[in-house]
């Protein structure tokens, strides 16, 4: 195997990692870059590093800028975009974590009330299992709405 085939290799492994934290596989491509790169890139080397076109690394450049995990510069009489990573790369990716969670927690929620005002309407037998069924799964997820808060407070 080639050294630049087992560096595609490294840069595919975290990439998965990124995946698992709810990141898309150019994300965590872009991020490794940066790492390993340790400094500014420009928006041409990312797209050469992460082996995606420059217009599908700036539209991710927009989500990461986002979280606080990158920011964007200029330098001085140069027109080209550069990008470094910005901050604590763990603390960044624990509050996306947490913010992506959270906001699929809050929907779920609102959505077993919607359920439950609907079932309020309904009659037969199976009402009662459903209703049963729901007072489960909302009272799991009422519980990782508070460990979230618990994680929100912990320093990294």
């Amino acid at each position: 195997m080639q050294a630049k085939e087992i560096e595609k290799n490294i840069y595919s492994l975290f990439a998965d990692i990124a995946s698992s934290l709810g990141y898309s596989e150019v994300h965590g491509r872009i991020i490794a870059a940066l790492l390993v790169k340790g400094g500014k890139l420009s928006l041409q080397e990312l797209a050469k590093e992460t082996g995606y076109s420059p217009s599908m690394v700036s539209l991710s450049l927009d989500f990461l800028e986002i979280f606080g995990i990158i920011k964007k510069v200029k330098k001085a009489g140069d027109r080209k975009l550069y990008v470094e990573l910005q901050g604590n790369l763990l603390s960044a990716l624990r509050k996306a974590f947490i913010m992506r969670l959270g906001k699929n927690v809050e929907l779920a929620l609102a959505k077993f009330k919607e359920l439950r005002k609907e079932l309020e309407t309904t009659e037969g037998k199976e009402r009662k299992e459903v209703l049963r069924t729901l007072t489960i799964l909302e009272k799991e997820v009422k519980r990782l709405q508070k460990y979230l808060k618990i994680v929100e407070k912990i320093k990294i």
